[in-house]
């Protein structure tokens, strides 16, 4: 206590009281004090401390779910189809002249070699490009990372089986150690520098969900250049991933108990079954007790209760289940898990009522969550790989890079995800269509949003051309080849 608050507690309490209330008032954030109604409850600990605790039983609740629970494996082919896709990540190559445009015999000689890797591109040779990715994002989004090794080179024991060289071994998160020896660098099984850099994942040679003697495990350090790391991170410095499931999963859990409860009710509704209403003491005659007097009521459509003792009547267990009050709250539940796992409130729910607008403007919010997830899953993923890969085929030799390349720019490519749906094709065409009047966008990033290779589309136009003439076929002329210029500069329309 300062002196003017001691000499204000002798000559005025009140004073001195008013002094203290209003100094705590000018303290702090009205929501950083602590009240009977609002604990403020906290937890500043580091991120690598906060997964060490619980990241593992979150994994483990999330596979339970996915494993047993419809809605969470709906949420996990939502977040799979829309940022990965079913053909997976596409890769464009664009290899750059010294002059600065396209080297185009380059570009399709890397994407042949690429799609004869994509058949195999695995150790195991279970998984083609495309369903690998899809099993990649799945493990992302419910495990909260995964891993995969890039094993380079001919190795006496692996068969490729494609002509470049180079396969990838895929990891769960379980294979991941974790263990933590700061005095060595290691953090839950990363080791880093002291600028935070990995510099190796120590990773168990078995699967410890396998094993029967944990203490026998062995782990070996695998060098960081060679390992790609997914994870799924809320904070800076964040070691390991957390499972996308983290935020709602109790709401998960709960939903689900709920409807087992409601399905339980419902089903015990269905099976309709009444009772004898035996009435008063003074009109209730008891039976003697023997097997003969028993009575058998036997329901049928349209049956007459003809037997009924004095005084009694029939009853019927109320049939009013499901509750009506079941669909609202449960779809208030599915837009709060929503929310807080990225993926859209109608492809979870399969409910797409409303307008166009509406239906619209959901979906240009939502698009948005999906493109940052495929940009996370390329940047982690898909783009080193492409490095490592058109690295590969030119030192195995397979690939020759022709003279007057740029080789800084050997390994550039576009990576084409998944397209935005057209809620009205027509609508959305028209409003294409508008764009390309205007010279506000290009027919080239129109058909790379529509997720397809301007390449292959123009080429696929030409070959069709050529079908038509080769069997003295005319189509009525369409609008896209209206306007267009001539070879020699003049317009088709001007006359």
């Amino acid at each position: 206590m300062n002196p003017i608050d001691a000499f204000a507690c002798v000559v005025s309490p009140a004073w001195a009281l008013n002094r203290a209330r209003a100094r705590k008032l000018l303290g702090a954030y009205e929501a950083a004090k602590k009240s009977r109604t609002r604990h403020g409850i906290t937890d500043n600990r580091s991120a690598d401390a906060v997964v060490a605790e619980g990241a593992g039983n979150l994994r483990g609740q999330a596979r339970f779910l996915e494993q047993n629970h419809d809605l969470a494996k709906g949420i996990l082919n939502a977040l799979v189809n829309y940022t990965v896709g079913s053909k997976g990540i596409s890769i464009e190559p664009q290899p750059c002249n010294l002059t600065g445009e396209i080297n185009k015999e380059f570009a399709e000689e890397l994407s042949w070699y690429f799609r004869e890797w994509s058949r195999y591109p695995e150790v195991s040779h279970e998984l083609t490009w495309a369903k690998m990715q899809r099993l990649m994002a799945r493990a992302w989004f419910r495990d909260g990372e995964v891993l995969a090794k890039s094993v380079m080179g001919n190795i006496p024991t692996l068969n490729h089986r494609t002509k470049v060289p180079y396969s990838l071994e895929l990891f769960e998160a379980d294979y991941l150690a974790d263990i933590t020896i700061k005095e060595e660098g290691i953090i839950q099984g990363v080791q880093r520098n002291a600028w935070g850099q990995a510099r190796y994942y120590h990773l168990y040679e078995t699967n410890p969900n396998d094993s029967i003697y944990i203490a026998g495990l062995k782990t070996r350090a695998v060098n960081a250049g060679i390992i790609d790391h997914v994870k799924m991170c809320d904070r800076l410095r964040q070691t390991r991933g957390v499972s996308i499931f983290a935020a709602v999963m109790n709401r998960l859990n709960d939903l689900k108990d709920y409807e087992e409860s409601e399905r339980i009710a419902a089903k015990i509704a269905a099976s309709m079954a009444a009772y004898i209403r035996k009435g008063g003491s003074d009109s209730y005659v008891p039976t003697s007790g023997d097997d003969e007097d028993n009575r058998i009521f036997e329901f049928s459509p349209g049956m007459i209760w003809d037997n009924l003792n004095p005084g009694e009547d029939v009853g019927t267990i109320q049939t009013n289940r499901p509750s009506i009050l079941l669909e609202p709250f449960r779809n208030a539940m599915l837009k709060a898990i929503a929310s807080g796992t990225s993926a859209g409130y109608s492809s979870i729910s399969k409910s797409y009522d409303g307008t166009y607008s509406a239906q619209r403007q959901e979906l240009v919010e939502q698009w948005i969550h999906y493109a940052a997830l495929s940009d996370d899953f390329i940047s982690m993923f898909i783009e080193p790989v492409w490095k490592r890969f058109v690295s590969m085929a030119i030192t195995s030799g397979v690939v020759r890079v022709p003279q007057g390349v740029d080789m800084d720019t050997v390994q550039d490519a576009d990576y084409l995800t998944p397209s935005m749906p057209w809620i009205d094709p027509k609508k959305e065409a028209e409003g294409f269509e508008k764009l390309l009047s205007l010279r506000i966008t290009s027919n080239q990033k129109i058909i790379r949003q529509r997720g397809d290779n301007p390449t292959d589309v123009l080429d696929q136009h030409e070959k069709w051309q050529q079908e038509l003439a080769a069997r003295n076929l005319k189509m009525t002329e369409q609008p896209a080849n209206a306007g267009f210029f001539t070879p020699d500069g003049d317009n088709e329309d001007a006359e």
